[in-house]
């Protein structure tokens, strides 16, 4: 992962994803096979064997080994090659990278980096879109022909819905009403809207009434390197947050794929109606609107449009409000450079 942080977590999929059939995704560069050992954890292997390069997620199981289409080698969930169909003797290079793996919050997280390094302490908490009674919980995948970086950008930048997502979840002038703060905790960036005093925004009717006034926030949460939260809500003015509507938690997380290609996975939970199906495809369909219909488009076109040209290069102007996407920018380059030093 030589252009990506390596010490760092990856969301490599879902957890319901990764099961007894192999799942082939390339991460931060590297074409990976994921799969679930009988006694139910996640293997992570390069997906490539070191003979002729043949993928191995097109090969078969036995037990938790895999075995190549191409020749026949097989190895075991470390990566260790352990049979060589030519011969009793394996060579020294029969073996293959493997990456440690933790499934939590409904997510099989991906460390970068050596095992040795892992520390499951630093993935980023998302228990707001676990799996619970009470819960229903809506999740889904895009991919997107962009940096991750410029995910982030978007993410970090909620001021986008008033032109972007006008016809979802913006357009209602409410940003323009709301103070933007930007909070670095070090390890972890907050980007968050406080809109005093403003009519219901769309996502918070019901239980509000179109036009009743309320208090509003949007607090955005990020980790490195694109693992993101948002919370939402609103009150009745000068009421606590306590008492309003919250809406539980968004996941936003983004997976680099190449450099120039993203995984993008998207998570809604919600506390009310969890069995009503009809709300389900509803809130599916709008989510895809918002995120394959209307942010997707721009991402993509604004990427391209640089045409390979550096970020920095092209000296983007700053309008103060876009200063959370800058900063997760400018952390991500802090931790490649120290991680290049300790290399």
């Amino acid at each position: 992962m030589a252009r990506f942080l390596r010490n760092c977590w990856y969301m490599a999929a879902w957890s319901h994803e990764v099961g007894d059939a192999l799942l082939s995704r390339k991460i931060a560069g590297n074409p990976t096979v994921l799969y679930r050992k009988r006694d139910g954890s996640v293997t992570a292997l390069l997906d490539r064997c070191p003979h002729r390069f043949a993928p191995l997620s097109l090969g078969s199981r036995e037990g938790d080994c895999l075995v190549c289409p191409y020749h026949g080698l097989t190895f075991d969930a470390q990566g260790q090659c352990v049979r060589n169909p030519f011969s009793e003797h394996i060579p020294k290079a029969a073996q293959i990278e493997s990456w440690t793996c933790a499934d939590r919050d409904g997510i099989i997280w991906m460390w970068g980096g050596d095992h040795a390094a892992a520390d499951l302490s630093k993935i980023p908490d998302f228990s707001a879109v676990r799996d619970q009674p009470g819960r229903k919980v809506l999740r889904g995948y895009t991919h997107v022909k962009a940096g991750y970086e410029f995910c982030t950008d978007n993410l970090m930048d909620l001021s986008h819905i008033e032109f972007v997502h006008k016809g979802t979840f913006g357009g209602e002038g409410v940003i323009f009403s709301g103070c933007h703060e930007v909070i670095d905790e070090g390890e972890t960036l907050h980007s968050n809207w406080w809109m005093p005093g403003v009519p219901a925004p769309a996502p918070t009717r019901p239980p509000f009434a179109e036009g009743q006034l309320t208090d509003h926030w949007l607090d955005m949460r990020w980790n490195a390197p694109a693992s993101m939260q948002l919370k939402l809500g609103a009150t009745l003015p000068g009421h606590p947050r306590e008492e309003g509507y919250n809406i539980g938690g968004q996941a936003h997380i983004v997976t680099p794929e190449t450099e120039s290609t993203c995984h993008y996975f998207t998570c809604n939970a919600r506390h009310n109606d969890v069995d009503n199906l009809e709300l389900d495809a509803m809130l599916s369909g709008l989510f895809a609107q918002a995120f394959d219909g209307e942010d997707k488009p721009v991402i993509e076109a604004s990427f391209a449009n640089l045409d390979g040209q550096d970020f920095w290069a092209a000296k983007p102007l700053s309008l103060g409000i876009d200063q959370g996407g800058t900063r997760a920018r400018r952390k991500i380059e802090a931790l490649l450079k120290a991680e290049a030093a300790h290399a």
